[in-house]
């Protein structure tokens, strides 16, 4: 019927029959890990390697941004949020680059090392002081300075082979809610969120943006659905006006702002027949069963993009990485971290 697939969760710390069992599942196209599953960077290298061995074309991933959303931390650099790097940018817009570069580098040159292919990052919203589940893990409230530092972060991770990932399409700074929780509504037009919100997506998504992931937000201004659930803001603002050639990753389909669309199935419905290409139904087997069912009914097979987001090797970098764990450690002092 067309392009559409699914990452699973697990519960554990390696992998169940259970686990192996879904993973051959051919709708099934990767594994996103969480701060249960990441106990060390051994133990964590150990599962995406059990993961690989079921079938070498899953995608491994995780939310790795820094600051409050890191799910690996025992055994590799403790991340600053990305606010660190909008400060820095106040006194000295080069030095904030540069070490933006850096930062992007050292995280998924770390996470490539433990055999992870994908983070889900950068975070491209704008920092309003609105939201606080965004709050430091926007780097900025203007969308100059978030272009700078974004571009400059994508293209660190770029040299250390992974793929980038914006979101939280078209923007999530402005919403005072919590999506994991609450309904969240943006009620402003479409004129002002092009021109304030979108120009972060707009910039990147020119310069070689991967993928994007929609915000859970309701814009009724400008669309009856949320985001994600939405044609008009993945067809045809995402894929018409703004060309994006890319992959769009759903946000997590448990979360309490897309209960709105129904059931799993319903929600897997919605969500691909707006423009995703991959369904994240987290923390809910049935309900990940229940979108895998549905795929296979429905004839659905993976996009032919989505192999783009798998790691590529390239050789870390071991001086760089080292110097890029002192600059976080200084990115911290930032934020008053000492």
């Amino acid at each position: 019927m067309g392009f559409g697939a699914l990452f699973i969760d697990i519960d554990g710390t390696s992998l169940s029959d259970a686990d192996r069992e879904l993973l051959l599942c051919p709708q099934v196209a990767g594994v996103i890990l969480f701060g249960r599953n990441t106990q060390s960077a051994e133990q964590t290298a150990q599962l995406a390697a059990e993961i690989h061995a079921v079938r070498d074309d899953l995608i491994v991933s995780v939310d790795q941004e820094g600051g409050r959303v890191q799910r690996l931390r025992d055994g590799v650099t403790r991340l600053p949020p990305m606010a660190a790097l909008g400060c820095l940018y106040q006194r000295d817009a080069d030095k904030a680059q540069g070490a933006a570069r850096e930062v992007g580098y050292l995280m998924a040159a770390e996470l490539r090392s433990l055999g992870v292919d994908l983070s889900f990052a950068p975070v491209l919203d704008l920092d309003y002081g609105r939201n606080t589940v965004i709050g430091d893990r926007a780097f900025a409230l203007k969308s100059d300075e978030i272009v700078a530092l974004a571009g400059a972060f994508v293209a660190g991770m770029h040299e250390a082979g992974m793929a980038a990932t914006g979101k939280h399409f078209p923007g999530h700074g402005w919403a005072d809610a919590d999506t994991h929780s609450s309904d969240a509504v943006d009620d402003r037009d479409f004129d002002e969120i092009w021109e304030q919100d979108l120009v972060p997506f707009r910039k990147l998504v020119d310069a070689g943006l991967d993928a994007v992931m929609p915000a859970h937000v309701l814009y009724p201004a400008c669309s009856d659905q949320p985001a994600g659930f939405s044609a008009f803001w993945l067809q045809d603002v995402l894929r018409t006006r703004l060309a994006f050639e890319g992959v769009i990753f759903s946000d997590d389909l448990t979360m309490k702002a897309a209960h709105a669309a129904g059931g799993y199935a319903q929600r897997a419905e919605m969500a691909l027949s707006a423009g995703c290409d991959v369904l994240l139904p987290c923390n809910n087997r049935e309900g990940a069963l229940e979108v895998a069912e549905y795929l296979a009914a429905h004839d659905f097979n993976p996009s032919p993009s989505l192999p783009g987001m798998r790691g590529k090797t390239v050789a870390c970098d071991q001086e760089r990485m080292a110097r890029g764990a002192v600059l976080c450690a200084e990115l911290w002092q930032e934020v008053g971290d000492v």
